[in-house]
């Protein structure tokens, strides 16, 4: 029998939105006996200038990780209660949408459930959407929750 769904990739920016799509992803992996991978990617100071220092730079990397373990540990609490079986990665991103797919190809991930923020006009064109470049440079499924 095929089953559909076993490897579920969530990436997650421990926005509401993202919390929101792991709750969606888990309803999927309970009902088909999947396991969720949650991916974070920490991104440095994006606003790169002549006068940069890396240090600052490792220092915001160190606080991202830190908050990004602590909500993690919850939604591993929330997997164990639901018997879902659940990993998560942390890495340090240039490019979030290339890291995601690079991530879910590589880790043979059959679907990707992702939160969006639903940005609108300017603040989508200047900001980009992660959700729509994963959604158009994957080959695998993606569920977008709003």
């Amino acid at each position: 029998m095929l089953k559909l769904f076993q490897n579920i990739l969530v990436p997650f920016d421990l926005s509401s939105q993202s919390t929101r799509a792991f709750k969606v992803a888990l309803d999927i992996a309970k009902k088909y006996g999947s396991k969720i991978t949650t991916l974070t990617c920490l991104e440095g100071d994006s606003w790169h200038h002549k006068y940069y220092d890396s240090r600052a730079d490792a220092e915001l990397i160190k606080k991202q990780n830190k908050a990004s373990k602590k909500y993690i540990e919850q939604l591993e609490s929330l997997a164990r209660k639901n018997s879902v079986s659940m990993k998560s990665n942390i890495i340090k991103s240039k490019s979030v949408v290339n890291d995601i797919v690079i991530f879910a190809k590589s880790r043979k991930h059959d679907l990707i459930v992702m939160g969006s923020h639903g940005r609108t006009g300017f603040d989508k064109m200047l900001l980009g959407s992660v959700a729509n470049g994963v959604s158009q440079k994957t080959k695998c499924p993606v569920l977008i929750v709003k």
